[in-house]
């Protein structure tokens, strides 16, 4: 009888457990899904911009500046990268003071009002002068937000993660950046096809921006239905919140935010050429290749890319994330000259092969790194690094890359004169790999001390 007793509680304690063990693993997928979901939406309206912004601003809003209206145009989708970090400052702060969660709702927002205004936008020829200036201030709002995003979702991600598993589920939000091109390609390819390509370059290219309307409305829904990270949790209960996070981050840990920054420069300069709109101008201009098939194999290029995000993601959980930096960069440095090569010859197979293999080092250098930034910063100020760092490296990387590239081949005559200076960047993204410090197999608890 007293057996029977003492094993009742026994079976009701497992009982608990196990439903306590269902419920983390299906919030775990709620956030996985909610990371993926919003951050694809986020970066489809950034990227949206830069695709129709190397197609068609030039001739719509800087078409007085003459044979530098297309390099202009290129300009205004780097300009927004100088908001970043101030939107890091602001979305680390409140992350870090009231939650991950409030970043998400937040950024996303904005987001979307700015990407909507700007399918309102009337065009030069309409309201003259005044149209590139707020053209100009919508993209402001827009790296203002991004600034913001990328370190709430990727914070959230990886701190609801199980010991082991902080790569591949800090790879959802990773994965939503080209999962967003592939979606901008989409939207723009129906209404291209839809409406043909002088409608769609009359006015059909508002469109896609005012779609963006319905996706944050989706976003928001389903971003609402996550929890807060535990790690955040636990600081709340145990008083132990930062209450200056950017003062105490740049008083400490300085170092590691450009340590961090530098990993990913050069990943964010070659990630240009296919998302920031520079393969598409180019090789739809230089070689007449006609904007469909150019679509598809960014397409395609964007699918690998999501593939091998999640490949050096987990890669990273089994052998470390400095060795998948170390193998991607240098694969990344190795394969770029035979690229641009490929890319100046202006085929459909040799600009596909091209975009292709240029996925597969991007893929593996992205995947790890909303783990290998968590690990870097202690979770008191986690937010706040984690965002600076990566607004930080998108500047020097991503702000211009487009830009310089397009100045590189009309200086040189060629685009093979691109690859040298993304060479040097990844070579800046690969000597720094050496100089990082293994963290994967820390447990989820060591987040709350300060390292």
């Amino acid at each position: 009888m007293g057996a029977k007793q003492t094993a009742e509680p026994d079976v009701a304690v497992a009982v608990a457990a196990d439903r306590s063990a269902e419920s983390e693993e299906k919030q775990r997928r709620r956030v996985a899904c909610a990371t993926l979901v919003g951050t694809t939406i986020e970066w489809y309206d950034f990227l949206i911009y830069a695709q129709i912004a190397a197609l068609l601003f030039g001739d719509l809003f800087f078409s007085g500046l003459g044979q530098w209206s297309q390099l202009t145009a290129l300009a205004t989708a780097g300009v927004s990268f100088f908001f970043r970090p101030l939107g890091a400052i602001v979305s680390g702060y409140l992350g870090d003071r009231f939650g991950r969660r409030i970043v998400l709702v937040l950024t996303l927002g904005l987001m979307g009002v700015s990407t909507t205004l700007v399918g309102l936008l009337p065009t030069a020829a309409a309201i003259g002068i005044a149209a590139p200036i707020l053209l100009i201030l919508l993209r402001c709002l827009q790296g203002l937000s991004a600034g913001g995003e990328w370190g709430g979702a990727a914070m959230l991600a990886v701190e609801h993660a199980r010991a082991g598993h902080r790569g591949r589920m800090g790879a959802f939000p990773q994965m939503g950046v080209p999962l967003g091109m592939m979606l901008a390609i989409v939207v723009m390819g129906a209404f291209n096809g839809l409406l043909g390509k002088a409608a769609f370059d009359a006015w059909g290219w508002r469109l896609p921006f005012l779609f963006s309307v319905v996706l944050v409305v989706v976003g928001q829904y389903v971003r609402s239905k996550v929890a807060e990270s535990p790690v955040f949790t636990e600081l709340e209960e145990s008083r132990t919140k930062a209450k200056t996070p950017l003062r105490d981050l740049l008083s400490a840990h300085r170092g590691k935010v450009l340590k961090a920054a530098a990993t990913m420069v050069g990943n964010i300069a070659a990630g240009y050429m296919i998302v920031g709109g520079f393969a598409l101008a180019y090789v739809t201009s230089a070689h007449d290749l006609p904007r469909a098939h150019v679509l598809t194999l960014l397409f395609a290029a964007s699918a690998v890319w999501i593939g091998f995000t999640y490949v050096g993601a987990w890669w990273s959980d089994r052998s470390g994330r400095p060795v998948v930096y170390k193998a991607g960069y240098a694969m990344l440095f190795a394969l770029l000259l035979p690229q641009f090569w490929l890319l100046s010859q202006g085929t459909a197979l040799s600009v596909g092969v091209a975009l292709l293999t240029l996925a597969v080092p991007l893929g593996l250098t992205y995947g790890p790194q909303s783990a290998l930034f968590a690990e870097m910063f202690p979770a008191r100020i986690r937010l706040s690094g984690a965002s600076l760092a990566y607004a930080v490296g998108a500047v020097l990387g991503g702000a211009f890359a487009p830009m310089i590239a397009e100045a590189l081949t009309q200086g040189f005559g060629t685009v093979l004169a691109v690859a040298p200076y993304l060479m040097g960047m990844a070579l800046v993204s690969l000597v720094t790999a050496f100089f990082l410090t293994e963290r994967s197999g820390g447990p989820r608890e060591e987040s709350t001390t300060s390292r």
